[in-house]
């Protein structure tokens, strides 16, 4: 029983260890993307609705390739849009998100990936792609250099 318990301590350590940084507050990402030279990786998702959104969740944003890259390129900055009552997000986060959406995707695409600058000016805007991480990464780049 302890063996089960360190294991599933360990397991929970190394997951939030190595999950990506998101970060939820646009100012605070133009803050650190400023600081770090860095463009922000804006993402608009529906986390327990959008298929497309889970896939790109799933096969680039957990990806170890693309987490040890993005933590040292991109502020990663989502702007999530659940559907499900249980997942709900707290009042003021939602209207944070529904600020970003004004701005950024008034046209409610998901997902939508935008690619601003560290003062919020969009260079680029992608979506879902059937790509390798690497691929993925790249075409990311491609609207910043």
């Amino acid at each position: 029983m302890k063996k089960n318990i360190l294991l599933l301590g360990l397991l929970l350590f190394s997951t939030i260890g190595f999950s990506q940084d998101w970060k939820l507050d646009f100012n605070e990402a133009k803050t650190i993307a400023s600081e770090k030279d860095q463009p922000i990786i804006l993402v608009f998702q529906g986390s327990d609705w959008c298929g497309p959104c889970i896939k790109l969740d799933r096969n680039i944003w957990c990806s170890d390739e693309f987490k040890n890259y993005a933590k040292d390129h991109f502020v990663m900055l989502q702007a999530d849009f659940p559907k499900r009552s249980k997942n709900a997000l707290p009042e003021e986060q939602q209207e944070k998100n529904n600020k970003l959406a004004e701005k950024y995707n008034p046209n409610g695409y998901f997902p939508f990936v935008v690619i601003l600058d560290q003062d919020g000016k969009v260079l680029g805007q992608t979506g879902y792609k059937n790509m390798s991480p690497k691929e993925y990464i790249a075409h990311l780049n491609s609207f910043i250099h």
